[in-house]
């Protein structure tokens, strides 16, 4: 049986024209911002003007990915069409998709099957420009802070002492480490310099935090791009960029509407990495589609080892959030790559694979409901191959730790897919009530705060700090930034900081390797294993095989 692919899906959908979603969201037209017939941002003001109730709040998390495949998205998407199908008023808050992972290996982030959000080219390419702000801004800092330096250096910046970096949203392993300001006197300092992809620039963190341009703009001030000869940090707002990163900015900090291909309005905005940064939409798209649906759908990025402890740690600390529920995202065929199998054998039963492999499901729930103490629901993300004993295995599992699983088809059937799963999570939200915690507090010590997480969520028995990293942590308690919360960058393919340990490892010790301050996110960001903050293309990129006809048809996306 031949499949459509994902684009050949979305374009054939009849999308509505965005006024009619704006409605139905609960949007007055004074408020939207039209860009073209399917897109808008919505004015700021709207937050402040409107006198809705928030409503119910559903984070979407998953196992630990593997090449399996987990469909967080499609998932999230296909749940949020599933509750406006059995009679709720909903709205759902991405991410949006960085052009990196687009034309590389992993593709965007828009959803799959029938269960996506449209226009799918637009959003996964250029969208309403975004992106292209915030490398803007980023690199007008980066271009304010040499040019200070080339004209006399006032503040006594130390050039081997700068950590702000260029950025640019495309995998480029080429620009990883430079060497510029070359050519002599009239072009510059030469120095060592790199870039980040725009999604792990600290401004993405920044923008997705910010609540408001005032919000916007002091954390912008307090983003720490050097320090001094005799080791003071130096700020944007010390090079007076804040107003002008501001205003390239302004219009971008306006969250996105779009649709789902069954017509659920979708707010896509902002996109940090899930493992360097926090891994979440922004918080002004957030607070906007609380305000205009009874239920509201969000996801957070890779494992919930990762993603949804961000979301928790981070995100609702800083804005106020509470989930009223979780769904923690699974599939047998991943579950049975955690057991050991091979990727080719995955389509045939094997419940003693999927017995090894299913601590990783089991530990991520229990995470949720016994660290957070939040409702939870696991959602199996349905194969063809998947055999019925395989299903009651994982049933009978999760009904040991009190959490009901409920099978998913939303990539084939779209929101009917998704009824089964919808109403499981309506109960968790009006019958069963959280005692919503942190996983740790921010009066400790920031090595206590990266211990707790290891622990706590990792299932690890430690940490080891190498001597450059506690230099660092006690440069940044001596700067006054203990009281931040963590933000572990680690691989997202285990629970430990090797990506071979598969499962639900023990008895590991995580190392951290280097420790930096987003002053302006408002978080420390601790570097563990090998973290790229620019990667590089496949041997076969995606964009090989994408194309677009005399018509601007495009081809090849998905």
């Amino acid at each position: 049986m031949a499949y459509l692919t994902d684009i050949e899906i979305a374009q054939q959908c009849a999308m509505r024209p965005i006024t009619e979603i704006a409605r139905k969201a609960h949007v007055d037209e004074k408020y939207v911002e039209q860009y073209g017939k399917y897109k808008a941002k919505i004015d700021l003001s709207l937050l402040s003007e409107t006198d809705r109730p928030d409503g119910k709040l559903v984070l979407v998390t998953a196992i630990t990915p593997t090449p399996a495949g987990e469909g967080k998205t499609t998932t999230t998407i296909g749940l949020a069409d599933g509750l406006s199908r059995i009679g709720k008023d909903v709205t759902v808050a991405l991410r949006e998709p960085s052009l990196g992972p687009v034309f590389g290996i992993k593709g965007g982030a828009a959803g799959g099957g029938y269960a996506q959000v449209v226009p799918m080219e637009d959003i996964n390419l250029h969208f309403t420009g975004d992106f292209h702000a915030i490398g803007a801004a980023n690199n007008l800092l980066a271009a304010m802070l040499d040019n200070h330096i080339q004209q006399g250096n006032s503040l006594g910046i130390d050039v081997r002492k700068i950590t702000w970096k260029r950025c640019v949203d495309m995998n480029d392993r080429q620009l990883r480490f430079l060497v510029d300001g070359l050519g002599g006197k009239a072009n510059g300092v030469p120095r060592e310099d790199g870039f980040d992809i725009t999604v792990a620039s600290e401004i993405m963190a920044v923008f997705c935090l910010s609540s408001s341009i005032t919000d916007l703009k002091e954390r912008l001030s307090r983003i720490i791009v050097g320090y001094t000869f005799d080791d003071k940090p130096v700020t944007a707002g010390d090079l007076k960029a804040v107003g002008a990163m501001a205003a390239l900015l302004k219009d971008a900090l306006k969250p996105n509407l779009v649709q789902t291909l069954e017509g659920t309005p979708a707010f896509v905005h902002g996109g940090p990495f899930a493992n360097i940064a926090h891994g979440c939409n922004s918080v002004i798209a957030t607070r906007m589609a609380l305000k205009m649906g009874d239920y509201t759908v969000t996801e957070a990025g890779f494992g919930a080892d990762l993603g949804a402890e961000k979301f928790l740690d981070i995100k609702c600390r800083m804005a106020g959030l509470v989930p009223d529920a979780v769904c923690v995202v699974a599939t047998i065929r991943a579950l049975k790559m955690h057991g050991g199998l091979d990727r080719k054998s995955l389509g045939t039963e094997d419940l003693e694979a999927l017995e090894k492999g299913i601590p990783n499901l089991l530990r991520h729930v229990s995470n949720i409901k016994n660290v957070y103490k939040l409702p939870c629901v696991v959602a199996v993300n349905r194969f063809p191959t998947d055999t019925d004993r395989e299903v009651d295995f994982i049933i009978e599992k999760c009904r040991a730790l009190g959490v009901n699983v409920v099978l998913s088809t939303v990539w084939a059937e779209g929101g009917k897919g998704g009824e089964a799963l919808a109403r499981e999570v309506v109960r968790l939200c009006e019958e069963e009530k959280g005692d919503f915690t942190f996983s740790y507090g921010l009066e400790g010590t920031l090595e206590e705060k990266i211990e707790a997480v290891v622990k706590k969520i990792y299932g690890g028995k430690g940490i080891q700090i190498l001597p450059a990293a506690k230099k660092q942590l006690d440069q940044l308690a001596a700067l006054g930034f203990s009281n931040l919360p963590v933000c572990i960058a680690k691989t997202q393919y285990s629970f430990t900081d090797d990506p071979t340990k598969l499962g639900a490892p023990e008895d590991f010790v995580v190392t951290v390797k280097n420790v930096k301050v987003s002053a302006g996110a408002g978080f420390v960001v601790v570097l563990t294993g090998d973290i790229l903050t620019m990667p590089g293309l496949p041997k076969s990129p995606a964009a090989e095989r994408i194309d677009v006809d005399e018509n601007g048809r495009i081809t090849g996306l998905f």
